[in-house]
């Protein structure tokens, strides 16, 4: 039983404060954001110039050399800086095993070798994070990268927390709910996040080796609300629904020919984009009424033709079975924001080098090839890259209010442009956003303007004048947060903005605004209404608090 081994493992690693502050700490701040690119040589610099003006080895410094850098470390070091689990401990959980010894490196030359060392088999790393339930921090076990290996990855290799994750992670709907989601969990990040605001997660991959260390780091990390289960896509939770669904499925496209390798983490085993589109068309099935799914994916360019077409028909199709006949007849609601396209060449370059092959070797270069005649033989001109969020609808039957039906959310975009400030996460965005559109969404006009607006916190407004002029020639209202969008206003608009302070109605403001400009306040009012809709849809304006919901 390893369980009470992996609370030895805690408790020493919380001893030793193995966390990222003290990390940094070791090396500094330039270190560390090279360790970030993947170069260790000035962390492993600065390690040995601290080793060398020690008195006693600190704890961290040995944890540091082998669970973050991947490099052997003295069996008694490991013992004294794990003494609670101690070296044997960690042989068991398969943290380490005994060193083969082989002569130092030109980047590390330090390294002594010898048969009383033992060097990892694992990468183990303090993540800490903020998001809408405060600060956290978590260690994560995951399997060693190129670095340290010295040579590609291995198909089945369990990736770490990376910047995909880190896109996901703040991506995620904080909303409490009572079940959740986590497809292709890989070292289980997503289901440690999920878990603090799902009551109950269950997170489920193809890989054993994968459920293994998410396990291990559920346990590590003291969260008890998940389980784990093995199989593909949605095979281990047929005929459930969940609340929330989280993925990071293996998005990646990769030639499906001989020899080019197929890595768990990232590579669905299907051709083209087809298992981003699986992954779309079996989530309204396992949704709740009123229930999100969230995913990342990559989506092909055809010939001419625009991705968006493809990604609509994938999310109007018909819903597969899956057993329970639970698949709802109202298509589900679509929000999906592309951030990146690429060549095929750079998409290519991207994923070769992705997987530990490096440029100018006959590798790369075969696999580079195979890339591109793939790309080619399916007509694909680009790939694009983005988040999709997913809703079923709370109810089948069209929404009405007052008699007026509530059309379907079904927006697809580009935003490529950097987003805003969210320290939290960009997640509540998210829920804010949806939350503002369903409800001006099932109001018709004269109700959305007998309603009271208030101006999101994170907005201003720029005007700029020509010199000695009173009036402004260009003014723009500028999102601080969320995904930093910035709009154009005209006159009324920005007069509109201006009063929205949550005490007069929409229609009376915009009556008082056609007598000053002289305009008619039937017309303006159809001008504006659609307008303020739009920026409520983006967080720019905000419901009254008793509206607010979905």
């Amino acid at each position: 039983m390893t369980a009470p081994l992996i609370d030895q493992l805690r408790a020493d690693l919380t001893a030793a404060n193995f966390s990222v502050t003290a990390l940094t700490g070791l090396w500094g701040i330039d270190a560390d954001a090279a360790l970030h690119r993947n170069q260790r040589v000035p962390a492993l610099r600065a390690l040995a110039r601290l080793r060398g003006s020690l008195v006693v080895l600190e704890p961290n410094v040995v944890l540091a050399q082998l669970f973050v850098l991947g490099l052997p470390v003295e069996r008694d070091e490991l013992d004294t800086a794990l003494p609670t689990l101690g070296v044997a401990g960690a042989e068991t959980l398969g943290l380490v095993g005994a060193h083969h010894a082989h002569a130092g490196t030109a980047e590390n030359p330090t390294v002594h070798t010898g048969p009383r060392q033992v060097e990892p088999l694992v990468h183990l790393r303090p993540y800490s994070f903020v998001d809408a339930h405060g600060a956290g921090s978590w260690w994560i076990t995951s399997d060693l990268g190129e670095l340290a290996l010295g040579h590609p990855l291995g198909e089945n290799h369990v990736l770490g927390v990376g910047g995909a994750s880190l896109t996901l992670s703040a991506l995620m709907i904080p909303a409490p709910v009572e079940s959740a989601l986590d497809l292709g969990t890989g070292c289980g990040i997503q289901a440690l996040h999920a878990s603090r605001h799902a009551a109950r997660v269950v997170a489920t991959d193809i890989s054993e080796r994968a459920l293994e260390l998410a396990a291990l780091n559920a346990r590590l990390n003291q969260v008890e609300n998940i389980e784990f289960r093995l199989g593909s896509l949605f095979e281990p939770v047929a005929g459930e629904r969940f609340d929330h669904i989280i993925s990071n499925p293996p998005f990646v496209i990769t030639p499906r020919v001989e020899g080019v390798p197929s890595y768990e983490y990232r590579d669905g085993g299907l051709v083209g984009d087809a298992l981003v589109e699986a992954v779309v068309r079996g989530a309204a099935a396992h949704l709740t009424p009123g229930g999100v799914a969230q995913l990342l994916g990559n989506w092909e360019y055809h010939d001419e033709a625009d991705a968006f077409a493809r990604l609509t028909g994938w999310i109007d199709a018909p819903y597969p079975e899956d057993g329970a006949g639970d698949a709802p007849s109202a298509p589900l609601d679509a929000w999906i924001i592309e951030r990146e396209v690429q060549a095929p060449t750079g998409y290519a370059e991207t994923w070769i080098r992705d997987g530990g092959t490096r440029p100018e070797t006959p590798d790369f270069d075969r696999l580079y090839g195979a890339w591109l005649d793939d790309f080619e033989a399916r007509g694909v001109r680009q790939v694009g890259f983005g988040y999709m969020l997913l809703r079923r609808p709370a109810t089948d039957a069209p929404a009405r209010h007052s008699g007026h039906v509530r059309p379907r959310l079904l927006r697809l975009e580009r935003l490529p442009e950097a987003l805003g400030h969210n320290a939290a996460g960009i997640g509540s965005h998210l829920a804010e956003c949806l939350a503002a559109h369903y409800w001006q969404a099932g109001l018709d006009d004269d109700s959305l303007s007998r309603s009271t607006l208030t101006v999101g916190s994170d907005v201003t407004e720029e005007r700029h004048f020509w010199p000695g002029q009173e009036d402004p020639t260009l003014m723009t209202l500028h999102q601080g947060g969320g995904f930093g969008r910035s709009v154009p206003l005209d006159t009324a608009q920005a007069a509109l903005i201006g009063a929205c302070d949550g005490e007069l109605p929409v229609g009376a403001i915009i009556d008082a605004i056609a007598q000053l400009l002289e305009a008619d306040a039937t017309a303006l009012r159809a001008e504006l209404l659609p307008r303020v809709r739009a920026l409520l849809d983006d967080g720019f304006l905000e419901p009254p608090a008793a509206g607010s919901g979905a």
